[in-house]
């Protein structure tokens, strides 16, 4: 099962696309181009400046009755007690607990942030912890921590996850994962709940996810509100530009590590060559979305900026919301296939996840189904995934460009950022597609 999940992060291959590569290749950065020159002709107004939304009066209700927030929390409960319990004492092989880290939660904490908005946050097993010693007082966060703990955390896990050679067994899992809720749950005694907020990478992601959520809340009440328009309110807060860019250069890694040609080369490597070679690639890639983001957010600058318009994290901060619906694409782009054929393991492996003999769900000797998804299918939504997620990141930077900058230097001031969009989406759907 562990070596099922290392093999499934690429499924769907250059042969499997409906048209060639090129022409969809070509085909995704028009798309992209073209929509920007239709909204710098049609849109020279912010529209995304209110988040209000409509009011879901009951729905507020359900939210913060107390019954709910206490279920949420026990379930948050019993899901981290279950992983550590079969990571620590199941099987050494046939062990739920690597899919449930890296498929259920970690892939499954995308839809579940869309859907429902920060619900990670309410049922954060860490959180709930942290909450039982109470304290008169916390000690305050260091100034200018911002998203940074979040962001050491996000790229220690990413590194166990594409680097690591052993990042999928039971015990290494169960390693991580407690020294991961040792650490948070620490750090939240001392500093308060305040440290989730900027310190627990999972409950960052999941925070900055649901911020394209159809429901988010205004005055304390839940709202139906424009996805969008709840993307712009994400705060312009230092960190954030390296909490995104190390998510989109680490998706990019994991496709060029699953190309041929990189697999040739590194195949033969020895275990400490495999670490320092992968390493670097992770740090190379990252490094590469990283500046040519900041690039592109700051020779926009060049443009006349309206004055006070900037907050404190510049032209990178002021646009870097743009980058959550491109990284949701490249996710479900690397993800969709590996996430529904890998997925099925952790409920097919659940039936038994102390290694005991068990046949709890009588599943027992059942295996991954893989023929209901076609190789067609699967490259479709990834190259939809892509096209559609830039799409909306240049919606949302054209939005922000209409709040920072004069109508009359409006187009010229995005071209640059248009330029590292056709860039991303031509590299996301190269990455994804080519073998």
């Amino acid at each position: 099962m562990v070596v099922q999940l290392v093999a499934l992060h690429g499924i769907g291959g250059r042969g499997d696309l409906p048209v060639p590569l090129w022409l969809a290749v070509y085909s995704a950065g028009a798309a992209v181009a073209v929509s920007f020159f239709a909204l710098a002709a049609f849109w020279s107004r912010p529209r995304f400046a209110s988040a209000a939304g409509v009011p879901l009066i009951v729905g507020t209700r359900i939210a913060d009755h107390r019954i709910v927030r206490t279920v949420l929390k026990l379930l948050g409960l019993a899901a981290l007690t279950l992983l550590l319990g079969a990571a620590w004492f199941g099987s050494p092989t046939e062990n739920p607990a690597p899919t449930w880290l890296y498929v259920w939660i970690w892939v499954g904490i995308i839809p579940l942030s869309l859907l429902c908005g920060p619900i990670w946050r309410l049922a954060n097993p860490l959180r709930t912890i942290a909450g039982v010693v109470r304290r008169t007082s916390y000690r305050q966060l260091p100034d200018g921590i911002a998203y940074w703990p979040a962001v050491a955390g996000l790229a220690g896990f990413l590194w166990l996850e594409l680097v690591y050679p052993n990042g999928s067994e039971p015990r290494v899992v169960a390693i991580a994962v407690t020294g991961y809720a040792v650490v948070n749950v620490a750090a939240g005694i001392v500093y308060g709940p305040a440290w989730f907020a900027v310190g627990d990478s999972f409950e960052v992601y999941g925070d900055v996810l649901a911020h394209l959520s159809p429901i988010g809340r205004a005055n304390g009440r839940l709202v139906l509100r424009n996805p969008l328009a709840g993307l712009a309110t994400l705060p312009q807060r230092r960190g954030l530009v390296g909490l995104l860019c190390l998510l989109l250069g680490s998706t990019a890694f994991d496709g060029i590590s699953r190309w041929s040609a990189w697999s040739q080369r590194t195949g033969e490597l020895s275990r400490p060559q495999h670490l320092i070679v992968y390493t670097l690639g992770l740090v190379v890639s990252v490094a590469i979305v990283t500046g040519l983001f900041l690039l592109a957010a700051r020779t926009t600058g060049a443009a006349e900026v309206r004055p006070g318009a900037l907050g404190p994290a510049g032209l990178p901060g002021a646009f870097v919301h743009s980058l959550v619906p491109i990284a949701i694409g490249y996710a479900v782009a690397h993800y969709f296939s590996f996430a529904l054929f890998q997925g099925q393991d952790g409920w097919l492996l659940a039936t038994d996840p102390f290694g005991r003999g068990w046949d709890l769900f009588g599943t027992g000797g059942t295996r991954i189904d893989y023929a209901f998804l076609g190789t067609g299918l699967i490259a479709g939504v990834q190259i939809g995934a892509i096209v559609l997620g830039h799409v909306l990141g240049v919606v949302s930077a054209h939005d922000r460009a209409t709040e920072l900058f004069r109508r009359r230097r409006l187009r010229r001031a995005q071209y640059p950022m248009l330029a590292a969009m056709v860039a991303f989406t031509a590299g996301g759907i190269a990455l994804v597609t080519a073998s």
